[in-house]
């Protein structure tokens, strides 16, 4: 089942401008864009948006969510385990704040204030977030890019976003043609070029690690495949001949 921008909106209580913003930044993407440029969005990448909506709860920036989720050891499951867990501590604590409520609208003047103590919940908050990092997002890239990123302003996404766009273009455009051929390594360069400019340091190893990740995990195929059906196999083939031929 598809659904339009608005009814997602509709569906999840996020709005449309945000859905919009998280398709610009590249965090959650809709399942396809029709001719007419409606967006729709699929069972997917509703379950995408809910574990984005979690993160959020736990204060993480929308640049660690989306480094966290485009993990491929990012392990939803789990990390459902440890939202579950807070959810039921916030609840307990909102259920004592109710019963102090109400036996104070009885009459009651007991001077309790324990449960508007917080702190148990915002260690268990921290901790989780600092598991969550150290587990899917600990390397030095990650904190290099989550330092970068903190400093962009929409505007700054808008020039990455388009700069981004035209080295895919440049790739789509030569998908014909050997993936090891000058331009495609000269468009593989501008690649490793624009992630080290924007993101972090991206060395040979890092650009080789990420060649394979656009075919084997299907969320980076799909999203690079929508700009050209193969680009992702074209680019990760390419990358490897430059990777291979430069090190």
């Amino acid at each position: 089942m598809y659904r339009t921008v608005k009814e997602t909106a509709t569906l999840t209580g996020v709005t449309v401008r945000t859905l919009h913003y998280y398709d610009k930044i590249g965090l959650l993407h809709p399942a396809y864009t029709a001719e007419n440029g409606y967006r729709y969005y699929g069972d997917k990448e509703i379950s995408t948006l809910q574990q984005i909506l979690f993160f959020r709860e736990l204060d993480f920036s929308l640049q660690e969510i989306s480094s966290l989720i485009t993990n491929p050891d990012f392990d939803q499951e789990q990390a459902l385990n440890r939202h579950i867990q807070l959810l039921k501590m916030k609840k307990e604590r909102l259920e004592k704040l109710i019963c102090l409520a109400i036996e104070t609208k009885k009459g009651a003047r007991k001077m309790d204030f324990k449960p508007f103590d917080n702190k148990n919940i915002e260690q268990a908050k921290e901790d989780y977030a600092q598991e969550a990092r150290e587990r899917w997002g600990g390397t030095d890239a990650y904190q290099e890019s989550t330092r970068k990123t903190s400093q962009y302003a929409a505007e700054d996404w808008e020039k990455i976003t388009a700069e981004a766009n035209e080295i895919y273009a440049q790739f789509a455009a030569l998908t014909g043609q050997e993936p090891g051929c000058p331009k495609a390594q000269a468009a593989v360069k501008a690649w490793q070029q624009h992630i080290s400019r924007h993101y972090y340091q991206c060395s040979k190893e890092i650009l080789a690690g990420l060649g394979q990740m656009y075919t084997a995990d299907e969320r980076f195929t799909q999203n690079i495949d929508k700009v050209k059906s193969g680009l992702a196999d074209f680019m990760s083939r390419a990358i490897a001949i430059y990777c291979k031929e430069k090190r």
